[in-house]
């Protein structure tokens, strides 16, 4: 009887080394599979310093002095007055429950027809409004089967 008790406490102490290696990859396999599910933040843009903005006097700088201060813009009017728009997000995102808005911040900064600063508003996310889409669809030709 005191082989077999040998023999049992020999085959548990053979078992030990490798449970905790067994335990480390779980834990390795668990930590990457909810690491996945971690949210990730992205800012998109490059929001203007507000001390930079507050430099700015309107009917006294120019576009050049508005470049020099607060970079390029992220985008630009195409047609009537000239407007600079410094467009700047935030957004959460996850692997399976899609990106969320944090936070927006636009500046727009109006130049009159000889290029000095007209006008600079702000606007925030709380300030943006949802567009419905057009259902319609644009009819294409070429699918009808004719004698031609």
């Amino acid at each position: 009887m005191l082989e077999v008790v040998v023999a049992i406490i020999t085959v548990n102490q053979d078992m030990i080394p490798f449970r905790p290696r067994a335990s480390l990859l779980i834990a390795g396999v668990l930590a990457v599979a909810l690491g996945g599910c971690a949210p990730k933040i992205q800012v998109h843009g490059n929001p203007p310093d507000p001390d930079e903005l507050s430099r700015i006097r309107p009917g006294i700088q120019t576009r050049d002095d508005v470049a020099a201060l607060l970079g390029s813009p992220s985008s630009s009017t195409t047609f009537g007055d000239e407007t600079w728009y410094y467009i700047s997000s935030r957004t959460e995102g996850t692997a399976f429950s899609g990106t969320a808005v944090l936070d927006r911040q636009v500046v727009a900064i109006t130049f009159d027809v000889k290029g000095a600063v007209k006008t600079i508003k702000r606007y925030a996310l709380k300030d943006g409004r949802k567009i419905k889409m057009v259902d319609r669809v644009t009819p294409t030709g070429g699918r009808k089967m004719t004698i031609l």
